[in-house]
C-alpha cells in the first residue's frame, strides 16, 4: 500500500504500529498551507495538504500568532527542558534576544485546542522542528541549531488533550519551503 493517501479516506499508513484513523478535519500548522506565518514571514507550504482545504478538512492555525505573537518575530526556543516542563514551569521558551515568550506559546496552544474542538478537529498536523508544533524533535534551546527528541509547547498540549499529533514530515513535501 501507498505510504501516504490523500484521497478517499485518508488514512496514512505510520512507522510505529496501527494506522491513523481518518477523520473528518485537521487542525493543520498554517505555514503548511502556504500561509506567511514563520517566524521570518515565510511559508512551509505543502502542497499535497491543500487537498485538505479543497476538501474543507483542514483548519489552518499558527499557534505562536494565536498567543499574540507578530510575524516576522524573532526565533524562539525551548529553554531549559520540554514541552511538559514549559506546561509545568520548569522550563521557558524564549526568543534568540533572550525574551521570556512562554506566556505567548501557552496561549497560543490554549487557542489552537480551542479551535480545533469549535471546527471539531480530532487530529493535527504539525510543522516538525517548531518550539509551537513540532511533534518529535525541537531545537535544544541554544541557537546552535541542534535537534532533540521532543514535542513543541502546541503539540504536547494538543495531545495531552486527546488529539493525535502527525508530524508533517509523515506526509509527501510535494514543495520545497518558502523563505529559509
Amino acid at each position: 500500500m501507498d505510504r501516504n493517501s490523500f484521497e478517499g479516506d485518508f488514512s496514512v499508513e505510520r512507522s510505529s504500529p496501527g494506522r491513523c484513523a481518518p477523520f473528518e478535519r485537521y487542525a493543520v500548522s498554517a505555514c503548511l498551507l502556504g500561509v506567511r506565518c514563520r517566524y521570518d514571514g515565510g511559508t512551509n507550504l505543502r502542497e499535497p495538504l491543500l487537498d485538505l482545504v479543497r476538501q474543507g478538512k483542514a483548519i489552518p492555525v499558527c499557534p505562536e500568532q494565536l498567543g499574540g505573537l507578530p510575524t516576522p518575530r524573532i526565533p524562539a526556543e525551548i529553554e531549559g527542558g520540554d514541552a511538559r516542563a514549559v506546561w509545568e514551569g520548569r522550563a521557558a521558551v524564549r526568543n534568540a534576544a533572550g525574551e521570556d515568550v512562554t506566556s505567548s506559546f501557552l496561549r497560543g496552544a490554549e487557542e489552537t485546542l480551542r479551535l480545533a474542538r469549535m471546527f471539531g478537529a480530532r487530529a493535527a498536523i504539525l510543522k516538525e522542528r517548531s518550539p509551537s508544533c513540532g511533534v518529535r524533535e525541537v531545537y535544544d534551546g541554544t541557537f546552535q541549531r541542534r535537534l532533540i527528541s521532543g514535542m513543541g509547547v502546541a503539540a504536547y498540549y494538543l495531545a495531552q488533550n486527546g488529539l493525535e499529533v502527525l508530524s508533517d514530515e509523515e506526509f509527501p513535501a510535494g514543495a520545497s519551503s518558502e523563505g529559509g
